[in-house]
Order: structure tokens, then sequence, then C-alpha cells
């Protein structure tokens, strides 16, 4: 919808040029009511998630609580899609409905994981795999936001079609977009990087199947995101490359979630070394 230049296809929000049902709307109007109507039908199925995860017998309050954030999430997702087109297609809020989505995303990986997972008593993984596939997450997150910052100073507002004038960021004048760029792969290399050494610790320390799994997936994606991003810096961010790398990137953030679920929970650490820590916080040395 964005890359298309339909961002304000429909200018006016919850109703589309007056109407909430349209049936004649050209190609730019489409796409912007077409996206609520896919809105409309995702709520339907997170309503759908939540209804089987309560209903569920045996009862777990896991799978209710996930269950119940997915159809609120869509519900937020309507107001920040609406308020988006309210202040003419704004940087932060264009940037809050993406990252909403990915937040959205993280939620449905759990729900999908757990309801297909009885919960373990025991731990599964090593301590420095849970805390390594962690530590992706975040970094995951943190490229995620610089992506959006990147995007939010790009050529692409939302509103070529239309005929709008969009606000970009300029921070940094001029050099905003080459700025954000450079930041952005720099932490998207750094990210490559500690995925592939999480990769290799995973096996080091026999995780389970299912970890090294998503880890070689994120290191895959990874690997296809950087060639993407060079190739779309060095051809000017065309719209089609950048559709690409958003999916890349979307389908990145579901395989470190998907590491996370199947590392499992952290596991407490032994009596010793907590018996070292009293030790060490009371002055004492560590027990030889």
């Amino acid at each position: 919808m964005r890359l298309s230049g339909s961002g304000l296809g429909c200018p006016t929000w919850p109703e589309c040029h007056g109407a909430f049902i349209q049936t004649e709307l050209d190609t730019h109007g489409a796409i912007e009511y077409g996206n609520r109507l896919l809105t409309g039908v995702v709520g339907v199925g997170a309503i759908a998630a939540f209804l089987a995860a309560f209903l569920r017998r045996p009862f777990r309050r896991d799978l209710a609580v996930i269950g119940a954030l997915m159809p609120l999430g869509v519900i937020a997702q309507a107001v920040l899609g609406g308020l988006s087109v309210l202040y003419g297609l704004a940087p932060g809020w264009v940037m809050a409905h993406f990252l909403l989505s990915m937040v959205i995303l993280a939620g449905a990986v759990a729900l999908w994981w757990r309801a297909h997972h009885e919960p373990d008593p025991q731990p599964t993984s090593d301590r420095g795999v849970v805390l390594a596939t962690r530590g992706l997450l975040g970094l995951a997150a943190w490229v995620l936001f610089l992506g959006t910052l990147s995007t939010a100073s790009g050529p692409h507002p939302g509103s070529s079609g239309t005929g709008e004038v969009v606000s970009r960021l300029h921070f940094k004048g001029g050099e905003t977009l080459t700025w954000m760029i450079h930041w952005h792969g720099r932490f998207s290399t750094f990210f490559g990087l500690c995925a592939v050494a999480a990769w290799f610790y995973a096996r080091r320390h026999e995780a389970t199947a299912q970890t090294r799994r998503a880890l070689t997936a994120v290191c895959l994606l990874l690997a296809a995101q950087g060639v993407v991003g060079g190739v779309q810096y060095e051809l000017g961010l065309p719209a089609e490359i950048v559709w690409l790398h958003v999916v890349l990137a979307t389908c990145t953030w579901l395989a470190v979630n998907w590491g996370v679920q199947a590392a499992g929970r952290l596991a407490p650490l032994p009596a010793a070394e907590l018996a070292d820590d009293g030790r060490l916080a009371r002055g004492a040395g560590p027990a030889v």
C-alpha cells in the first residue's frame, strides 16, 4: 500500500470518501480500502484464535492470555492505521503502525508454539543458548526500529500516487537518509555476526533440533537480506526491492521469535553458583 503510493487512497477514516462501503474506487483507493477490509479478516482470525485458546480443555492460562492479546492488538492496529491517515502519513504514526504489526506477529508465534507444546517443567536448552536467542530478539527489534527510521527518511512516503505532500524525517538535513541507512547497515551486520555466533554456540552445546533450525533460518534470511539491502541501495531504493526487503525483514523477525520459543525457558542458576554470588556480595571470595 505504501510503496504503491496509496497510503491516502482513502483520505478519511473510518469511512472512505464519505462512506463505509465502497464499490467504485480508483486503483489507489481500492488498495487502501482493501487494506482496511483485510484488517477485518485478520480481526476475525484473531478472535477465533482467542476463542480456541479460551475454550481449550484442559484450560491453559498462558494460551488464554496470549490469545486475548491478539484481537486487542488488531484493534490497536486499526486505530493506528486510522491515525496514520488522519495525520497525513506522518512518519511517527506509520512507524508505530508497522512496529505494532511485528509485536502482534511475535504474539502469534508464541501462541502457535505453545499450543503445539505442553509446558515442560524442565528447561530444554543450555542457559547460554536461551540467553543467545533472547539477545538476538532484542537486536532484531532494534534493527527493525532503525529500518523504520530509514524508511521514514526515504523516498516512499506513501502518497506518490495521490499527490499529497508528506513530511519526512530530516534531523540530519539532506543527509538524514544516508546517515540512517549507514547506521541501519552497521547494526544489521552486527546482528548477522551475532546470529552466526549463536548458531555455532547452539550446535556446540547440543541445542534442540528446532532451535538449530530456527537459527539456521535466521542466518540464511539475514544473508539474503544483506544482498537485497545492498542492491536496493545501489539502485536508488526502487519500490519493488524495498518491498522484498520488508518481506525478508518480517520473515527474519518470525524466525528469531521461533528460535526464542524453541530454546525454551531459562534454567535457574546452579546452587553452587548462587552460593558464590552470595559470598561475593558479602565481600568474600568464591568457593574453591
